[in-house]
């Protein structure tokens, strides 16, 4: 099996992580900050938040979520574009989009708060995820504590950002539901953009599992 851009996110994701459980200076260096961004102009953080995680059950989850849709994402970019430069550019551009978009919001909010700080590629997962979707609304999908139920992949994502909106405005846990939102939002509608085709096709989906 060749050796793809999944791959070299999750190995990379991986090693930068591993060292920030080690290193606090590492940990303190890149987890995303907005007022160290606002007041200290550490735009970097925006991205490397995406490279470490709280610990590595954090760290497990997100990497196995990528590469199981990262995976197919990948392949289809590839398809898209005839296995041009663009496929692999376009696929580096959503994760990244990814990332880095879905950390405004908690920007915005957080950017004179010292003690507000998030890590994760949740965001940037949630944009693969959500490009997937996009592209395979038909696709049945299996949540892992719930095996042997399978939920067509685009009323999945529909019950995803409705959760995550509501945790998001609950503010219950410590999770980042914010940037789950916003990434997966990027996500969808960066493959719309893309490739313009599949929204009218997305649609004829839902329709057709509708009146079925």
């Amino acid at each position: 099996m060749p050796f793809t851009i999944t791959h070299i996110i999750i190995v990379l994701t991986a090693l930068v992580s591993v060292a920030g459980f080690s290193n606090n200076r590492v940990f303190d260096q890149l987890k995303f900050n907005a007022f160290m961004i606002r007041h200290n102009r550490q735009a970097w953080r925006f991205l490397t938040g995406a490279l470490v995680h709280a610990d590595l059950l954090h760290l497990a989850m997100n990497m196995y979520v990528l590469y199981i849709f990262g995976s197919a994402v990948e392949v289809y970019f590839q398809l898209f574009y005839d296995y041009s430069f663009k496929g692999p550019l376009f696929y580096i551009l959503l994760y990244v989009g990814g990332a880095v978009l879905s950390c405004l919001y908690s920007f915005e909010k957080h950017k004179d708060d010292l003690w507000y700080n998030a890590v994760g590629a949740s965001g940037a997962v949630s944009a693969v995820v959500f490009a997937f979707i996009a592209i395979r609304p038909d696709q049945h999908l299996q949540l892992i504590f719930l095996p042997g139920i399978n939920i067509p992949a685009f009323l999945l994502g529909a019950l995803y950002l409705l959760y995550s909106w509501f945790m998001a405005r609950g503010k219950k846990d410590n999770i980042g539901h914010d940037a789950h939102f916003f990434g997966a939002l990027f996500g969808f509608l960066f493959m719309f953009i893309l490739q313009p085709k599949l929204f009218p096709l997305f649609i004829e989906t839902i329709v057709h599992y509708i009146q079925h």
